[in-house]
């Protein structure tokens, strides 16, 4: 039983499992089980090239970086479990037990985190109800969104990313999967604000 399960190794997902796995020390994380499925296959960076993004050497390729994150989550937070060459085929359960379905096997978890790109259709059974046409993207590109308040879809399910509503801007995804984290971290701990800064001498 994942406390938290991420789908989807994209900025967004990588982003809120860095944030979530860098609490590993807080006595509310410190017994948490994460997970991440890393499939990256279909992710929009395959073919992109940064010149924009904070933090970001201009010229880096997108390629470059989801390899570079993930090894990034492996070295730094070995603790938060990669899941490869899996893709989510569906969704069930409710908050304390969900299952995920995926084209090789099934986990169980408490949260869930969907951090999949916008593409359409939505392939990932269901969460159909909550599917809705983009409404931050141009309606000619025919991208989809989930519905949600704040990340939060529905109890124990929040969405991260191009997939919350946001634009497709690198930055804005890595904030939208950070923002996810943050908001499981002050539930674990008993819904006070929580983040986790790192600060040089300590």
């Amino acid at each position: 039983m994942f406390d938290v399960l991420i789908i989807g190794a994209g900025v967004s997902g990588v982003s809120c499992a860095l944030v979530l796995g860098s609490a590993k020390n807080k006595p509310f994380a410190s017994d948490k089980k994460i997970g991440i499925i890393a499939h990256q296959k279909a992710s929009s960076l395959q073919n992109a090239i940064f010149n924009n993004a904070y933090g970001i050497s201009a010229g880096k390729l997108g390629s470059e970086l989801l390899d570079e994150s993930l090894e990034h989550l492996s070295k730094s937070y070995p603790h938060v479990l990669q899941i490869e060459d899996e893709k989510v085929l569906s969704i069930a359960g409710e908050a304390g037990d969900f299952m995920v379905t995926t084209n090789k096997s099934n986990y169980q978890a408490k949260i869930i985190v969907i951090a999949v790109g916008a593409g359409n259709p939505f392939t990932i059974e269901g969460m159909e109800s909550f599917v809705i046409p983009h409404q931050k993207i141009a309606p000619e590109k025919n991208r989809i969104q989930l519905k949600n308040n704040d990340h939060l879809v529905a109890e124990g399910i929040y969405v991260a990313g191009v997939l919350a509503g946001h634009r497709s801007q690198l930055s804005i995804a890595a904030g939208s999967g950070a923002a996810v984290a943050t908001d499981i971290l002050s539930l674990w701990n008993n819904g006070n604000h929580t983040m986790v800064h790192d600060a040089i001498g300590k």
